[in-house]
């Protein structure tokens, strides 16, 4: 009887004591669970970070241009944001941007020097940059002072007979450059036409994920004045889009950007293959592109201005304008 009450009693204990350890494993797992739970409530003293960033634009500065997209992107304004806490964040952030930029036969005499020393002037200040510049005559590539943390990378390209071919073909070196390069070593990159000159600002208020340019010609036209490409037989063909966007500047994340140059190259080459061109070339690739994957941030007009424009009454601030066309010298010969 006396074994049998033992038995019992040790049995007991045995349940007391994995009881007990349970509950002690439990409650720490309740205090692990609340300690991250703690770690990610946003507490409304924290400062933003650079992805509630754009949630505290203020969309009602310009009553007279539309300053979101119907998927909620914005489309940036002067007005709309405060710089001193973007550059702020995105420094805080370590974010390196990379700029490419394409100076091939006559576009590097004619344009490279202004672009990259109007870009030393305006383009992401207090951040790191590097340029990168593709050009058939790397011996030709103007020396510049660069302020700290600014770089040139000059990579030879060949030149080809055809300025059409150098448009659409940069896309192919984009996404290469980005696989080789660019993904390892920066958090954002920007591909910018060569002939234009930067006037003002154009800071970190411009970075995201995915960005787009309003195209300066076409941002107050309606839709059905958008030059699409309406050819069924190319890959760029639309009957329909949200905006008509602008190749002179692209950029994003490296990821993204290589999603857009790769989307591009493809089916510039599968016309190729049927013998047809886009009608305005990388640029209607682009269109589509964007049509089909909404950018996440659309730059208004004033981050690419023309200047022989008459009615500029949106534009408070010129960031970058085109430089005068020459191009009945610059695409000969």
């Amino acid at each position: 009887m006396s074994n049998h009450r033992g038995k019992i009693a040790g049995l007991f204990i045995c349940i007391v004591l994995l009881a007990s350890g349970f509950l002690s494993w439990y409650i720490r797992h309740l205090r692990a669970v609340a300690f991250i739970k703690e770690l990610y409530v946003p507490r409304e003293s924290t400062p933003a970070t650079i992805n509630d960033l754009d949630g505290k634009l203020n969309f009602g500065a310009r009553p007279n241009v539309q300053t979101q997209t119907s998927w909620n992107a914005p489309i940036m304004w002067e007005l709309m944001f405060d710089n001193n806490l973007y550059d702020q964040k995105y420094k805080e952030a370590n974010t390196a941007v990379a700029i490419t930029v394409f100076a091939v036969g006559r576009y590097l005499e004619a344009y490279l020097k202004t672009f990259l020393t109007s870009a030393e002037e305006h383009f992401m200040l207090g951040l790191p940059v590097t340029y990168f510049v593709f050009t058939d005559l790397p011996e030709q590539v103007p020396e510049i002072t660069l302020a700290p943390q600014r770089n040139i990378s000059i990579v030879k390209v060949e030149k080809h007979s055809r300025w059409q071919d150098i448009s659409m073909m940069r896309m192919k070196t984009i996404s290469e450059l980005i696989d080789a390069v660019l993904q390892h070593k920066f958090t954002h990159v920007f591909c910018f036409d060569v002939d234009q000159i930067f006037k003002g600002r154009f800071g970190s208020e411009a970075l995201g994920e995915s960005v787009a340019l309003l195209h300066a010609h076409y941002y107050k036209l309606p839709k059905y004045r958008f030059t699409y490409d309406r050819n069924p037989e190319s890959k760029a063909y639309m009957t329909e889009g949200d905006y008509y966007y602008h190749a002179a500047i692209f950029g994003g994340t490296c990821e993204k950007v290589k999603a857009l140059a790769d989307y591009c190259y493809v089916n510039i080459m599968e016309d190729k293959l049927k013998n047809v061109e886009a009608l305005w070339h990388d640029e209607s690739h682009l269109n589509k592109y964007f049509w089909l994957n909404k950018p996440t941030k659309l730059l208004s007009p004033e981050y690419c201005w023309d200047e022989y424009i008459v009615n500029a009454e949106d534009i408070l601030v010129k960031r970058l304008v085109w430089a005068p066309k020459d191009y009945e010298k610059l695409r000969t010969g």
